[in-house]
C-alpha cells in the first residue's frame, strides 16, 4: 500500500490513528496492519514523527529538488520570461495552499530572496486562492488552475513543471528561474520503529536507493 498525500495529512493520520476518505474512516495502527514501514518526506515531517516515536532517528536523503519554476499556459500568451514579469498588475498567480505549509514557505522565501519582499507581497496579493476543483494538493491544483485559466502563472517545483510541460504540451509550458536552485530542499526516507514487515522494508529500501543512485548517474551523464 502506498499513501501519497500532503505531508500534514500524513502526520495527522499517523498521530491520530485514522484517516477519513469521504464517509470511510480507516484505522491507521499496528493492530489494523494499515501502518507504514517507511515514511518519506522533508526534514520537518520526519523530525516530528521521530519525536512521536514513530520513525527512526536516521533518515536517508535520496533526492533534492531544483527549487521553483514557473508554469504558464501553452504558447506563453502573456510572454512571461522571468520573475520580474509577475509584478505586472494583471498577472494572477497560483501555488501551494496553506494545506502544504512546507512547500508554500519554500516558495515565498525563495521569491523574497530573488526579487525582494515588496515585490513578493505584490505578487501574493494577486494569488488565486480558490477555484472549482481545488483539492489543496499542488501537484493537481497548479496545473488545474493554468488549464482552466483561473490563474496566469503557477509557481511550482522545477521537476513538476518539467513533467507537466512535457506531458500536457497542449495545456502548459514552463519558464525556468535562474538562481532558484539555491532555494532547494531535500526528501529523505526513514523506517518506522520496529516495522511490521521488516524483510520487505529492507528489500524496498535497498532497491529504491539503488534506483535513486542510478537516476543521479544518468542525469549527470546527460549534462
Amino acid at each position: 500500500m502506498v499513501v501519497t498525500l500532503p505531508q500534514p495529512i500524513i502526520v495527522g493520520m499517523l498521530l491520530g490513528g485514522r484517516i477519513s476518505l469521504g464517509n470511510l474512516t480507516i484505522e491507521v495502527s499496528r493492530a489494523s496492519g494499515f501502518y507504514p514501514d517507511i515514511v518519506m518526506g522533508g526534514a520537518a515531517l520526519l523530525t516530528q514523527l521521530h519525536r512521536a516515536s514513530i520513525v527512526e532517528a536516521e533518515a536517508l536523503v535520496f533526492a533534492r529538488n531544483r527549487g521553483l519554476c514557473l508554469l504558464v499556459a501553452s504558447g506563453n500568451p502573456l510572454a512571461i520570461q522571468r520573475l520580474d514579469d509577475l509584478a505586472r498588475r494583471a498577472i494572477r498567480i497560483v501555488m501551494a495552499s496553506e494545506s502544504e505549509p512546507g512547500a508554500r514557505h519554500q516558495y515565498i522565501s525563495a521569491l523574497e530572496a530573488l526579487i525582494g519582499q515588496e515585490a513578493t507581497k505584490s505578487i501574493l496579493s494577486r494569488e488565486t486562492m480558490a477555484f472549482p476543483g481545488r483539492l489543496g494538493i499542488q501537484h493537481r491544483d497548479v496545473l488545474q488552475a493554468i488549464a482552466g485559466r483561473y490563474a496566469d502563472v503557477g509557481i511550482i517545483f522545477h521537476h513538476l513543471a518539467c513533467y507537466f510541460a512535457a506531458a500536457y504540451r497542449e495545456l502548459c509550458a514552463m519558464v525556468t528561474v535562474p538562481g532558484a536552485e539555491k532555494f532547494s530542499s531535500t526528501i529523505a526516507m526513514a523506517e518506522t520503529i520496529d516495522p511490521l514487515r521488516a524483510p520487505a522494508t529492507k528489500a524496498f529500501s535497498e532497491f529504491f536507493l539503488g534506483v535513486a543512485r542510478e537516476s543521479i548517474r544518468a542525469t549527470a551523464s546527460q549534462r
